[in-house]
């Protein structure tokens, strides 16, 4: 049994409140003991209390001094497309001459671009570039991540892709789930026959990433240029065939009927909604669907960001995620999309720090085990320097607040 004692906590946060997720006036709820110890045996929380009633540390246990720093649970980011081969600076410059998104991507770049890249890469590069990424979201404190294909975009290569994250499953100490999203775009040899298309990745991508049992997830980008809420309704339906849940990227570019689509078909999480609409959110409410915000898209491309603060006001509840990708959000910085949230969508700090943590475990499926500090969960935890308070945390956007890392109940050394 591996045994870990975290003592001398200025503020142990993020207590578990007994849900799943939550949703409007529960969201600026951050619940905290100061003065407080915490224990973890075989991977999850034991116990923790204030410090006069720490227990001693027995046998091998292994003690942290978190010296009156904060314990918070590790951000879990419920979209990322972290696995991809290269860069794409030359489009950063494109955007800075005044090229839009959509121009980009009809001139061959973007999405299709990446495709090219990840077609000529090997899996073992692949890999290695991935992992590099995943040392850099463990240091700045993710814990849980959901990895998507889609730079694939024919069914070799978006398989692929997936055994690249079957792998990183396998050997990082992050929890990972995965999702297909072979209709990210259509492939280039399919330009032009968008229908076509649509039946490969129906009737054989679906297929064989089920019988491999490569994806927890589907996914699909409904939205303006990108896929109907009709072809959208298809793909989902065959992949809940095969045991895989929907999670949709929609409204981004457009009112494109995304969020329709997703509550209808039970999706877990919609996500990007930087053109949601008053409708979108009573759609929205009583549905088990997840509304999840990308602050750092809205800032890298300079589009309007999601109306969180709107959607709160509404009783729903928010996820935030980074969007790990090389195109349009190159970071899986949390600590900055929670500062985003703050200072964008006007979120409480408490707020985006639940959004950040609980409800994006919940958009992951995850919130039973994952995003809140709560006996027998897992313990993936970040431990901070001494901050003046949790606000400290999105209001110095740029300083490094973590001192140690907790992964599965271990302090993990520095992840290369």
């Amino acid at each position: 049994m591996t045994r870990l004692l975290i003592k001398n906590i200025g503020l142990l946060a993020g207590i578990d409140q007994g849900k799943l997720r939550l949703q409007g006036a529960e969201m600026a709820r951050f619940d905290t003991i100061s003065n407080a110890w915490l224990t973890a045996e075989d991977e999850r929380i034991a116990d923790f209390g204030t410090m006069d009633s720490c227990p001693p540390a027995e046998g091998e246990t292994q003690v942290t001094d978190a010296q009156g720093g904060c314990v918070l649970p590790s951000f879990c980011d419920s979209h990322t497309h972290l696995v991809y081969a290269g860069s794409r600076e030359g489009e950063f410059v494109d955007k800075i001459r005044g090229l839009s998104y959509a121009e980009i991507a009809r001139r061959g770049g973007g999405i299709l671009n990446s495709a090219d890249r990840l077609h000529q890469t090997s899996e073992d590069e692949l890999y290695a570039q991935a992992m590099t990424r995943i040392g850099e979201i463990i240091a700045k404190g993710t814990g849980a991540v959901e990895i998507k294909s889609g730079y694939g975009l024919n069914t070799a290569d978006e398989l692929k892709m997936l055994r690249v994250i079957q792998r990183i499953k396998q050997t990082s100490p992050l929890k990972v789930v995965s999702t297909f999203l072979g209709a990210h775009a259509v492939g280039r040899a399919y330009q032009g026959r968008q229908e076509e298309y649509v039946d490969l990745v129906v009737n054989e991508m679906i297929p064989e990433v089920g019988r491999q049992g490569l994806a927890d997830f589907i996914d699909v980008f409904c939205d303006e240029g990108f896929f109907t809420p009709q072809q959208t309704a298809r793909i989902l339906r065959a992949g809940a065939r095969w045991g895989m849940r929907a999670k949709i990227h929609g409204q981004e570019l457009a009112d494109s009927g995304g969020v329709e689509v997703a509550v209808e078909h039970d999706a877990l999480s919609v996500d990007h909604l930087e053109s949601m609409t008053d409708r979108d959110i009573l759609l929205l409410r009583g549905s088990a669907t997840m509304p999840t915000a990308l602050p750092g898209t809205s800032f890298f491309l300079n589009m309007p960001f999601a109306p969180a603060r709107k959607m709160i006001q509404g009783g729903l509840g928010v996820a935030i995620a980074s969007d790990y990708n090389p195109g349009s959000t190159p970071s899986g910085d949390m600590k900055f999309a929670v500062a985003l949230a703050c200072i964008k969508m006007r979120l409480l700090p408490a707020e985006a720090l639940n959004a950040a943590t609980l409800n994006a475990a919940y958009a992951m499926r995850l919130s039973a085990e994952y995003g809140s500090i709560g006996r027998g969960k897992v313990a993936n935890l970040i431990i901070t320097r001494q901050l003046p308070s949790l606000s400290f945390i999105p209001y110095a956007y740029t300083t490094p607040i973590i001192s140690k890392v907790v992964l599965r109940g271990r302090v993990i050394p520095p992840y290369q």
